[in-house]
């Protein structure tokens, strides 16, 4: 009981902090704040803010989100193939209109200020290669594929596109201030014609006996 107390802590704390450096970014501008002004409004220390992120860029964007595809795909249901699980889950969270998907009617400012910082969009950046290669390592690993096989990289790389293209849209559609409700039901018609484009050879792989 100690130890799950010590780590709700943890992670009310690495929440506090997180959250007031978010609402200074929309407010001001990711690269007009400090890590000083985090900690003040967060109402710790300096010190504390790099304990629990070792970046500037972690208070937005961590590098765990690069685990996402793999994470989704590892935890997939039997009979379910890797592609099928990701667009199962895009599908519910565009169906409890999921604010990791921005969204919410306050998704705009969040957009606009990591847009507005170059440091961030290289760190999307580097997230989606992470997805991928992280992806690949595990659909490789369980479906024995051959040292040099090209077909769990070929694989991830058309889900990582998938999900891109998911996000990318919601970017636009959130640009042009368009309202989330109508955003989730454009973004539930695009998965569908996803799906059917990809076809059976990436629907079927790795599905889970």
């Amino acid at each position: 009981m100690a130890e799950g107390l010590r780590e709700r802590k943890k992670r009310e704390t690495r929440r506090r902090i997180a959250d007031a450096a978010v609402a200074l970014f929309v407010e001001r501008g990711f690269d007009h704040v400090t890590i000083a002004e985090v900690a003040a409004a967060a109402d710790v220390s300096v010190n504390t803010v790099y304990n629990y992120f070792d970046t500037k860029e972690d208070l937005v964007l961590p590098l765990h989100h690069g685990d996402r595809l793999a994470g989704i795909v590892r935890e997939r249901d039997p009979g379910e193939s890797a592609a099928g699980a990701v667009l199962r889950r895009l599908r519910e969270e565009v169906g409890r209109r999921d604010p990791s998907l921005g969204l919410t009617s306050g998704f705009a400012g969040f957009y606009a200020m990591m847009r507005a910082a170059p440091t961030l969009v290289a760190r999307l950046d580097e997230i989606a290669v992470r997805m991928t290669a992280s992806l690949t390592d595990l659909l490789a690993a369980e479906t024995g594929a051959a040292p040099g096989d090209p077909v769990p990289a070929l694989v991830a790389g058309q889900i990582g596109w998938l999900h891109a293209h998911v996000l990318t849209e919601v970017g636009k559609r959130t640009d042009a201030r368009e309202d989330p409700e109508r955003t989730a039901e454009a973004l539930l018609g695009l998965l569908d014609a996803i799906e059917e484009l990809l076809g059976p050879r990436i629907l079927d792989y790795a599905r889970r006996h």
